[in-house]
């Protein structure tokens, strides 16, 4: 794989923005994969799949053409006409997930702090709105700082119902409800589209930023791997306590509070530090779509941009997820298809060229 220090922060990065509110509170794994018993890995693998191969080509693309945002990319791969669909596509889409996350994090603040809801998103709003006056190395270094710690806990919270989960590995077909091997493998395709749209544009970027595209597709690959364990991990977590978790609208807290309140605190930053990442990640690609970082314009566009968010983020965590998330996942797949395409073609040329 070639990693080196550079290629890890890459990776850690990239986890950070896609592991956004819902995968971190279970919710998003609960609806994609839980229900469909066994069968769900298949998903979850075909899902890690997208995101490592697949962010790795983009990551690579973004290198090669030194981008800032994902335009040049999305005209590469698309021609200038149909990139333009894609593109507009994606900018309302990351902007309603950046707005979901807004809305998740006063949902945790309430649920694990007690802050009243509209104080929490505000609290949220500010923090990204100072991060993104930094440059982008701080921005990166912002989104990779917290995956370590995730990783840690899911780990923890997996292997404590590894041992003390009510429903065995054998028994999660006769205790989910719709556990079959198309729904497995469709939910988990359409999950992967959601979690790449959601990286899609920042990995853009970080590859944009890498020394060489060796790195930065080094780096996005072993982001795929992580984001894959977890996505097993977590999936397993909530499997062996299907009853008990599946109407909460915090998965994971429920299943950290059976353990230890300590446990279920430590969560809550984590999953805070998390929708942290994901937001900022989508602000700043949606904010250097349309001006150039750090000029005069960019600063008073994240000023329009975090007030317009904050006040949108009333409408609800929960019917926010439930409407924009399998909407995003099939614009995902879209740019997946798109760099298939894209790289079997070139495939193809390089063999008729060495012919």
């Amino acid at each position: 794989m070639g990693l080196n220090k550079e290629a890890i922060k890459i990776g850690f990065a990239y986890v950070g923005i896609v592991v956004g509110a819902g995968f971190s509170t279970g919710q998003e794994v609960m609806q994609f994969f839980s229900p469909y018993g066994l069968w769900s890995y298949i998903g979850v693998i075909l899902s890690g799949l997208i995101l490592g191969f697949i962010g790795r080509q983009v990551a690579k693309i973004g290198t090669a053409f030194d981008a800032q945002n994902h335009e040049s990319t999305l005209d590469y791969l698309f021609g200038s006409a149909f990139s333009k669909i894609v593109d507009y596509l994606l900018i309302f889409f990351l902007f309603g997930i950046s707005v979901t996350m807004i809305a998740g994090a006063g949902s945790t603040f309430q649920e694990s702090f007690g802050v009243p809801t509209w104080l929490g998103a505000l609290i949220m709003v500010i923090a990204i709105y100072i991060t993104l006056l930094m440059d982008f190395n701080k921005i990166v270094r912002a989104l990779g700082i917290v995956t370590p710690f995730l990783i840690v806990l899911v780990v923890i919270i997996a292997g404590y119902y590894l041992f003390n989960g009510s429903i065995s590995f054998g028994e999660v077909n006769e205790t989910v409800p719709e556990a079959t091997l198309w729904k497995g493998i469709i939910y988990g395709i359409n999950y992967g589209g959601l979690a790449f749209a959601v990286g899609f544009s920042t990995i853009v970027a970080i590859g944009g930023d890498a020394s060489r595209r060796r790195v930065s597709g080094a780096g996005a690959l072993f982001g795929g791997i992580v984001y894959t364990v977890l996505l097993a991990l977590i999936n397993f977590a909530l499997q062996s306590e299907f009853p008990k978790i599946k109407d909460a609208d915090i998965p994971m807290l429920t299943l950290a509070n059976d353990i230890s309140p300590w446990i279920a605190l430590v969560l809550s930053i984590i999953m805070l530090a998390v929708m942290y990442n994901t937001i900022l990640g989508l602000m700043y690609s949606f904010a250097a779509r349309f001006t150039e970082p750090y000029s005069k314009k960019y600063h008073i566009f994240i000023v329009a941009m975090v007030i317009i968010a904050y006040g949108l983020s009333f409408v609800g965590f929960a019917g926010l997820i439930n409407y924009l998330y399998p909407i995003m996942g099939y614009v995902g797949l879209i740019v997946v298809i798109g760099v298939l395409i894209k790289y079997y073609s070139r495939k193809r040329q390089n063999k008729k060229f060495i012919a």
